[in-house]
C-alpha cells in the first residue's frame, strides 16, 4: 500500500551505480512505499557556477524545507475540468488537479464533491498524469479496488 514520504532525519550516504560503471557517493533523503515497490529521493553530487568565474559542489537536488518535511508532498486543493468538444449530455472531459500542466488555464476549480459527480458522468475520464485519477478512482471505486486488493 502506498506509504507517505518518510524523511530521513540525518542525509544517510548511498553510492551510486551510473553508466559507465562510474559509482557516486550521493545522500538519501527520503523514502516512500509505492504499490509497485520503494521510490526513494536521493540526492546526487553535482556542480553549479559560483560567484564570478568560480565553480563549486552542489547537490542536484535540493534538501526539503521544514515546512515540506513536516507537511509532506504538496497535494492538490481542488480539481478542474477540461470539457470535450459537442454539446449535450455525455459530451466527455477530463477532471485534473489545479496544478496539471493539461488542465485548462481560467477553469473553476471544483471541490471534492463536485469532482466527484463530474467523474461519474458519462464520457468522463480522469487525468492520470497529475494523479487525479489516483486521488479520486479509490473514493469513486471503493478503497481496496482503487489500491488493486480484492
Amino acid at each position: 500500500m502506498p506509504s507517505a514520504p518518510e524523511p530521513v532525519p540525518v542525509p544517510v550516504p548511498i553510492r551510486v551505480l551510473l553508466p559507465g560503471d562510474q559509482e557516486v557517493v550521493a545522500h538519501l533523503w527520503s523514502r516512500r512505499q509505492a504499490r509497485d515497490g520503494w521510490r526513494y529521493e536521493v540526492g546526487l553530487p553535482a556542480y553549479r557556477n559560483g560567484p564570478g568565474d568560480t565553480v563549486e559542489p552542489a547537490e542536484y537536488l535540493e534538501r526539503p524545507s521544514p515546512v515540506q518535511e513536516a507537511l509532506g508532498p504538496r497535494q492538490p486543493v481542488g480539481w478542474v475540468l477540461a470539457k470535450a468538444g459537442g454539446r449535450g449530455p455525455g459530451r466527455g472531459g477530463v477532471v485534473h488537479a489545479v496544478d496539471c500542466e493539461e488542465a485548462p488555464a481560467g477553469a473553476p476549480v471544483l471541490p471534492l464533491d463536485r469532482a466527484l459527480d463530474t467523474a461519474e458522468q458519462p464520457g468522463m475520464r480522469l487525468c492520470s498524469l497529475c494523479g487525479a485519477a489516483a486521488e479520486l478512482d479509490p473514493v469513486l471505486k471503493g478503497f481496496g479496488e482503487g489500491f488493486g486488493e480484492q
